[in-house]
């Protein structure tokens, strides 16, 4: 593998070196990118014969081979460690007036960075803006532990030590394709059940989880077919990349649907849309008003079980995952999510507990996943893409292992 280590402008700098030795004993092809600010820390001779591979930081050596282009197109896992907070926030913006920066730019490598930075730093709204922008492009962070740091002081911002960097690049570089070749379906947001031509019964879904799983999905080499029920476009724009096929539905039969659809192409089929249980039992035509008589009452008849109707329609192989939104805790939370897994059929059901502040319309996830023999088999809480990362391995490991296919 050809792994790219960034190295910027911090003390943490000389950790750096542990690490490409610990790279380089892998067997991998490694090239070192320092900023100018990171020789002043490390020099370029210490870079050059630990990597064996030439070191420059500036794009305008090397023209021929357009290696401020080359080495992130070539790059199978790029690693940054210690990342300081400027490089974070130029990273977040785009910014790209170095060969880190364009290499950065250039790569469609999965990225690992490792913060390193003083406590108010790593705590200041900026910096905590910044880190929300890269984990929802795909970056993944490993670290900063608490701990002795520059200057006396203690804290959070230490950057991991080189064994742990090491490990999370190696599972990282283990995921990045583990779906390639495969279609995978996405059902995400949350449907609407009109009531008259203004109103409708909904749910509170922002869809950013089953966004994320789709974006995560096709970042590991998947196909993607999601369906998206209701979302903003805001939300929706995390999703679109190359591989990723977008359709809209807006009722629970309208996902349905669509949902069967992309079915019979998928290898993979992950229901994460709120759908809702209830519809009315009769539309009105018109707004229904004040005007019209007293309240309403209103009938509600219940919509189909999408999750076990594709579960009970499965092929052979393919690999049927279900959500269940929760407001229990504790163990009444794992009985009610496998008492749903064993009703609807699915091969894993992953139970996220919500509330008026958690689960829907927040940043952040928590998801125990269940298999089919009830027992927990992962388990993940942080930004809605790192919860999706979790998961999909957990679903990559049973699609390419042991295989689906349970009904009970």
């Amino acid at each position: 593998m050809v792994i790219i280590v960034g190295v910027t402008g911090g003390i943490a700098a000389y950790k750096a070196v542990h690490l490409v030795r610990l790279f380089i004993a892998d067997g991998h092809e490694v090239h070192v990118i320092p900023t100018e600010e990171a020789l002043r820390f490390v020099g370029r001779p210490t870079w050059e014969a630990i990597s064996r591979n030439p070191v420059t930081t500036s794009v305008h050596d090397d023209v021929p081979r357009v290696r401020h282009v080359a080495l992130g197109q070539r790059a199978d896992l790029v690693v940054v460690a210690p990342a300081t907070a400027n490089t974070m926030a130029a990273m977040a913006a785009g910014l790209a007036d170095d060969l880190l920066g364009t290499t950065l730019l250039a790569t469609t490598a999965p990225v690992l960075v490792a913060p390193a930075m003083h406590t108010e730093m790593w705590n200041h709204p900026a910096t905590r803006a910044n880190v929300e922008t890269l984990r929802s492009r795909g970056v993944r962070l490993v670290g900063p532990d608490s701990g002795p740091l520059t200057g006396g002081d203690s804290g959070p911002g230490r950057m991991s030590e080189p064994e742990e960097i090491h490990r999370a690049a190696l599972e990282l570089l283990r995921s990045a394709q583990d779906l390639a070749g495969l279609t995978v379906a996405v059902s995400a947001g949350g449907t609407r059940e009109p009531i008259d031509p203004v109103r409708y019964l909904g749910n509170r879904s922002s869809g950013r989880q089953g966004v994320a799983l789709a974006a995560a999905a096709a970042d590991r080499g998947a196909r993607v077919l999601l369906a998206a029920a209701n979302i903003e476009a805001d939300v929706l724009r995390a999703a679109q990349r190359p591989g990723v096929e977008v359709s809209t539905a807006g009722s629970a039969a309208e996902l349905a649907t669509l949902m069967r659809g992309a079915a019979e192409e998928a290898d993979i089929v992950i229901m994460a849309a709120a759908v809702a249980d209830y519809r009315v039992a009769e539309l009105s035509q018109e707004k229904m008003t004040k005007e019209s008589g007293p309240a309403p009452v209103l009938t509600l008849v219940e919509n189909e079980d999408i999750l076990a109707g594709l579960a009970a329609d499965r092929r052979p192989g393919q690999t049927i995952v279900g959500f269940a939104a929760e407001t229990a805790t504790g163990e009444e939370l794992l009985a009610r999510g496998r008492r749903k897994r064993k009703r609807k059929g699915a091969d894993l059901l992953a139970i996220n507990e919500v509330g008026w502040t958690k689960g829907f319309e927040t940043a952040d996830n928590r998801l125990v996943v269940i298999g089919a023999d009830g027992q927990v088999v992962a388990e993940a809480s942080g930004s809605k893409r790192e919860v999706a990362e979790v998961l999909l391995g957990a679903i990559a490991e049973l699609h390419h292992g042991a295989g689906a296919g349970d009904a009970g």
